[in-house]
């Protein structure tokens, strides 16, 4: 049997979730709930729709013009291993993967679980931190609070330590 994942939704060509168009996939279930969350229907686990990686990938590649896929929630990292697995067949086809996590990348990395390292080695720019309404800012690109951070994962990995993503760069 292949991976599967619990989805509240997907949009197959956003401009907003990443740079380029992307196809992203919002997961279900988050134990965060930050006030103000502009998905609250993600938030519970018992919702959502389940879905096969492989056939989520199929709809991926039906698209020429994407740059990439976004992981989004939800809380990805609360599902790691089946979208570890969505990453690693989007990098066969060349496109990057952006992650977005309520968590810290500090935090993540604490918790020691394979799966979870997996997802962080299969995402190629990472949007960490919650969502705060006090620090809500419409100006921000990719991001909806000022707290909340864009990392370049290649470059974090190379140097080790948190590299910021250049945004206005190869849009």
């Amino acid at each position: 049997m292949g991976f599967e994942l619990n989805v509240c939704g997907i949009e197959p060509e956003s401009i907003v979730d990443g740079k380029g168009i992307r196809f992203v996939v919002f997961v279900q279930g988050c134990p965060r709930r930050c006030p103000g969350c502009h998905n609250p229907q993600s938030h519970p686990f018992g919702g959502g729709t389940r879905m096969d990686v492989a056939d989520l990938f199929g709809r991926v590649c039906e698209n020429p013009l994407l740059r990439g896929v976004t992981f989004s929630g939800g809380e990805p990292f609360c599902q790691p291993g089946p979208l570890a697995e969505l990453g690693r067949l989007v990098h066969t086809r060349h496109l990057d993967v952006t992650t977005y996590t309520g968590y810290l990348y500090e935090d993540l990395l604490r918790m020691k679980d394979p799966d979870v390292a997996a997802l962080l080695a299969e995402t190629d720019t990472l949007v960490d931190g919650p969502y705060l309404q006090e620090q809500r800012d419409l100006t921000l690109r990719f991001r909806g609070s000022r707290n909340q951070r864009v990392i370049d994962m290649g470059e974090t990995r190379r140097l080790g330590r948190i590299v910021p993503e250049k945004l206005d760069e190869d849009l």
